[in-house]
């Protein structure tokens, strides 16, 4: 289990990380999200030891942690250009104490999985950009770590390469690793992550499991297919606002109990085809929470 205690730190006037808690046990992924300057990276430092809290602790089953446990892909990616595939990760097996053969068909296998264009015996410097991060990847995944920390690894990748990149972490934290990762797509965050944490100017604005945060907004919207009487609708006690769709209706409510008066109305003739109340997408809620002060709620 990794924790983090009330890590705070500064550089200088700037509040970079306020105390910040969280702890992640084995096979579980942690979503690490905010604008650019809102700690992440500041957060991944602190957790592989380059830069030191100012206060707080970091905490390895409850222990001071060591970075060895840990494996990282920056977002500045870190692979030697002059270098072939090959030879790049024959060093880091070898930085790990795998045998060469074994990192051999290990690499063969990755490449395959992840559908490198090019052979092993290519310089890094010959890959397109998402063939080098591939490349980044496999560095990452191929040695099982427990911890695995990846800085927007999805950038600059296409929705196919996106999708091979969720299936291998699914599978680390099958293998039981203990992922954290940070990105702005908020898609993947829900198809990722057990645990978010939202910072903003280093402050934690959010945190918990998608359905906790989920429920601190509730079923505030409500999609319906089949009916379009706005002005029947807008009349209703709680409906904050209609929109009219080209098959139905959208609307956004003040509180989660309206939802039986509407769908009431709605039905009294007979059937609709769809209603569905529901929360706010994450990229709803993301939104929110940023420009807070310019919403009245969701």
């Amino acid at each position: 289990m990794i924790e983090l205690q009330h890590v705070s730190k500064r550089f200088g006037n700037f509040n970079a990380v306020s105390d910040l808690s969280f702890s992640l046990h084995g096979g579980q992924i942690l979503s690490l999200i905010g604008q650019n300057g809102a700690g992440k990276s500041t957060t991944f430092h602190m957790i592989l030891d380059f830069i030191k809290p100012d206060s707080g602790k970091i905490l390895w089953s409850g222990k001071p942690l060591t970075p060895d446990a840990i494996t990282d892909m920056p977002e500045e990616r870190g692979l030697y250009p002059k270098e072939t595939i090959k030879s790049q990760l024959l060093y880091f097996a070898a930085l790990h104490g795998m045998k060469k053969a074994e990192a051999i068909i290990l690499l063969d296998d990755w490449m395959k999985r992840f559908n490198v264009v090019g052979k092993s015996t290519d310089k890094i410097e010959s890959l397109s950009k998402g063939n080098a991060q591939k490349v980044q990847l496999i560095a990452c995944l191929m040695f099982k770590p427990q911890l695995l920390i990846l800085d927007e690894p999805f950038s600059g990748l296409d929705p196919v390469n996106s999708e091979l990149l969720i299936k291998a972490i699914l599978a680390a934290k099958q293998q039981g690793t203990m992922v954290i990762f940070s990105t702005h797509n908020m898609d993947n965050v829900q198809k990722l992550s057990d645990y978010i944490v939202m910072l903003k100017h280093g402050q934690t604005v959010l945190k918990g499991t998608p359905t906790e945060i989920y429920r601190q907004f509730g079923r505030l919207r409500l999609d319906i297919e089949g009916y379009q009487n706005v002005e029947r609708l807008k009349r209703i006690q709680g409906v904050r606002n209609v929109t009219l769709m080209a098959n139905g209706v959208h609307l956004e409510l003040n509180n989660e109990q309206c939802g039986r008066v509407i769908f009431a109305e709605v039905t009294k003739n007979g059937y609709v085809p769809v209603f569905n109340q529901h929360y706010p997408d994450l990229e709803a809620i993301f939104k929110y929470e940023v420009h807070k002060k310019a919403y009245a709620r969701l």
